[in-house]
């Protein structure tokens, strides 16, 4: 293990920060170049889901958001939007100089996780703010705008405002979906094993619904389990992880083989079983809740 003075670690921290920003400020840049495109995928859970509650903008045109103050325009779309987007794309340099850092202390046959970490840790964090923009956001945005509509009440949303709790939204459920990389890194420092997560698991449960209801912008139990199922998922996906890394210390092996014969014979029941509900009762998938309906 390489050994370095409290200063060469601060000197060692203060050049990753600097390089991860560098990456971040290019993908601003290039980010710049298509910022209007941005904001109006941006802006797309708003107007559809005032669409989907009947609601009309100014003149009776498709609904739209609200400029208040006259440099939110361009604050949002040419300085904040970017940035987002540049953090997204550069994530897996940032993800790498987070690793550049902590590699020096780990041994040498445990630096060879640097590229499933930086790929794993990048891949995690975008499908995390996929799934915020197509799932959690829509959701529960339709369900904030609703709220007032039985008692005539007109939403005019400021793209202000907006633009904050998409950031909330998304960047929060990026950093969620970082727990399996998280788990399996604190096996690899020998900080938690995976009988220990499985132990205290109804504990992990409890405080990830805790979270889920704290993160939800929503208040109703539908759009908090929309945030607690996949983080529970993530968190048992994170203890297998650790657990082939177990494995992998001890000189064993994954029965894999095995495995794939039951989840092959647990897609084939699923697949005769939808066969069934599509020629005997009429049903199909749709894209909304609740995804089968006839």
């Amino acid at each position: 293990m390489l050994r370095m003075s409290f200063l060469e670690h601060l000197e060692e921290l203060r050049s990753r920060i600097l390089r991860a920003i560098g990456g971040v400020g290019v993908a601003f840049i290039i980010s710049l170049t298509f910022c209007n495109d941005l904001w109006r995928i941006v802006s797309a859970p708003a107007v559809g889901a005032l669409k989907a509650l009947h609601y009309k903008g100014l003149n009776g045109g498709d609904p739209t958001l609200m400029q208040i103050a006259p440099m939110d325009y361009f604050n949002i779309v040419w300085v904040k939007l970017p940035i987002l987007t540049g953090i997204f794309i550069a994530s897996p340099w940032i993800l790498y100089q987070v690793w550049g850092f902590i590699a020096p202390g780990l041994y040498k046959r445990e630096r060879r996780w640097a590229a499933p970490f930086v790929i794993s840790s990048a891949g995690l964090f975008v499908l995390g703010g996929l799934f915020g923009y197509f799932v959690a956001f829509r959701y529960g945005l339709t369900f904030l705008l609703g709220l007032g509509q039985s008692n005539s009440v007109f939403p005019m949303v400021s793209m202000v405002e907006y633009f904050d709790l998409f950031v909330d939204v998304i960047l929060g459920i990026g950093l969620i979906f970082e727990m399996p990389v998280l788990i399996f890194f604190l096996t690899l420092l020998h900080i938690a094993s995976p009988s220990f997560l499985i132990r205290h698991s109804r504990y992990a449960i409890l405080a990830i619904t805790i979270i889920a209801a704290v993160v939800t912008p929503t208040p109703d139990i539908f759009n908090m389990m929309l945030f607690a199922v996949p983080m529970c998922a993530l968190f048992y996906l994170g203890i297998f992880a650790s657990y082939l890394l177990v494995l992998h210390r001890e000189h064993k092996k994954f029965p894999w083989r095995s495995v794939l014969k039951w989840s092959v014979g647990i897609l084939l029941i699923a697949a005769l079983v939808g066969y069934y509900l599509a020629a005997r009762h009429g049903y199909h998938l749709v894209t909304h809740w609740p995804f089968l309906t006839r």
